[in-house]
């Protein structure tokens, strides 16, 4: 026996000495196996290390996975899984019992990257990242489009060359990235955290040609479907040919079969929109002249209505009725003015008889002395007195040569006679 010898019946082992003895043999004689059953009582320690056991109908076998070698899984074992093991045999010596350090496993039915696509799913699906309530509308007439690819694919081709046929006015912001292999799905995440800080892209397309499912694990990965997910501006998901579905479809806002019909989706055919704006302003025109055409038909019958011809009778009656008061207020006007004229004559006439100037005019003259005080009584002169005479035209200076001759006063006026004062002016009309 390998790694014991026995020479005699006397020679005594130790418990160690004989379960270190059969862990050499099994690890010697079973290096590598493969070994497929169903696992059962799965565990996963908190160190990371992985504890199951794998069992058939009759026999149950424990298994070890440790952390540096289940990392590179892509699924979560669980209790039921029918699975393919791969790796040694080996002795737990603290416990005397054997079990198997597993260094891969595969399902024995559907393969592991669909087990791990069906784990993840119906996971994050009850997280609710998959719920049509969260979907975004993509916006109508965008002008600026992100678009997540490889720089070097056909996807890219295909992008850029049907937006440009569509609608030529677009731009197109790309962020260049790996799209499948090792720290791909890092990329990935940077260009949408991107796209979303940078603020000006109304809607990013993100996604690559079509693979195998390991080709396109990148769109499946958690990190990835999340950062769609968390998105403030809308996705459209383009991830392989049609057939091909990624966890990145669900969580996109919009799931685009190819990514040509992506940069379908985002933007509307500029003959399509020019096809609409026809459609639109014939409907408009046709509307307008509708509208036109239907409120002269009715203006036509308002105007011959009983109940217009009413206001327009009521209008022209006091229209004539404004003339006539016009008419007599310029006549009423017009008397008046006459009236007046005639007035203003009669005044004037009376005025002009009234004309001191006029007395002087027929051959009268007034008397005064130097002071300018009117003479109007004789009895007031004195011989040598100076006089100034007022003629109709010039004036002259004269002196009391003579006495002064009154001529009787009858008794009742000189009762009541008033000699003028030298300070009199009441005959201000003769002076100058």
């Amino acid at each position: 026996m390998p790694g014991l010898s026995l020479t005699k019946e006397t020679d005594v082992l130790s418990v160690s000495d004989l379960t270190g003895s059969l862990k050499t043999l099994m690890e010697e004689c079973y290096p590598a196996v493969s070994v497929t059953g169903e696992i059962s009582n799965f565990k996963h320690h908190s160190s990371g290390h992985m504890y199951f056991s794998l069992k058939d109908q009759k026999s149950q076998l424990r298994c070890i996975m440790w952390k540096w070698q289940n990392q590179s899984l892509k699924f979560v074992p669980e209790d039921g899984m029918q699975v393919i093991l791969r790796g040694g045999i080996t002795v737990y010596e603290a416990q005397g019992q054997y079990q198997l350090i597993a260094q891969s496993i595969q399902p024995a039915g559907e393969g592991a990257l669909q087990i791990a696509f069906e784990q993840l799913k119906t996971r994050l699906s009850a997280e609710g990242l998959f719920d049509s309530e969260h979907k975004q509308e993509l916006p109508a007439n965008p002008s600026r489009i992100g678009v997540i690819t490889s720089p070097t694919g056909a996807a890219v081709s295909d992008i850029i060359r049907v937006l440009h046929r569509r609608a030529p006015w677009v731009e197109i912001v790309l962020w260049p990235v790996r799209v499948q292999g090792e720290g791909s799905a890092k990329e990935i995440v940077s260009a949408l955290t991107g796209f979303n800080q940078y603020g000006k892209v109304d809607v990013i397309i993100v996604g690559r040609g079509g693979g195998s499912m390991e080709d396109l694990w990148a769109f499946n990965e958690e990190l990835v479907v999340r950062a769609i997910f968390d998105s403030e501006v809308p996705t459209i998901s383009a991830v392989g040919h049609e057939v091909d579905v990624t966890l990145s479809d669900f969580a996109a806002d919009v799931r685009a079969p190819t990514p040509s019909a992506a940069a379908e989706l985002a933007v509307r055919d500029q003959q399509e929109i020019l096809d609409r704006l026809r459609v639109s302003f014939s409907r408009l025109q046709n509307a307008i002249n509708s509208q036109i055409l239907r409120h002269k038909h009715r203006l036509a019958a308002l105007m011959s209505s009983h109940g217009l011809r009413r206001p327009l009778d009521l209008l022209v009656q006091r229209s004539q009725h404004i003339d006539e008061l016009t008419r007599r207020l310029s006549d009423s006007g017009t008397h008046l003015l006459e009236n007046k004229r005639l007035a203003v004559g009669g005044l004037i006439g009376r005025l002009d008889a009234l004309n001191p100037l006029a007395v002087l005019e027929r051959g009268y003259s007034v008397c005064r002395t130097n002071e300018g005080v009117v003479v109007r009584d004789a009895e007031c002169l004195s011989e040598g007195d100076q006089l100034r005479v007022k003629f109709h035209r010039g004036e002259a200076r004269c002196r009391v040569e003579l006495d002064v001759n009154l001529p009787p006063i009858p008794t009742k006026r000189r009762k009541n006679r008033k000699v003028p004062a030298a300070e009199d002016t009441r005959m201000d009309l003769f002076n100058d």
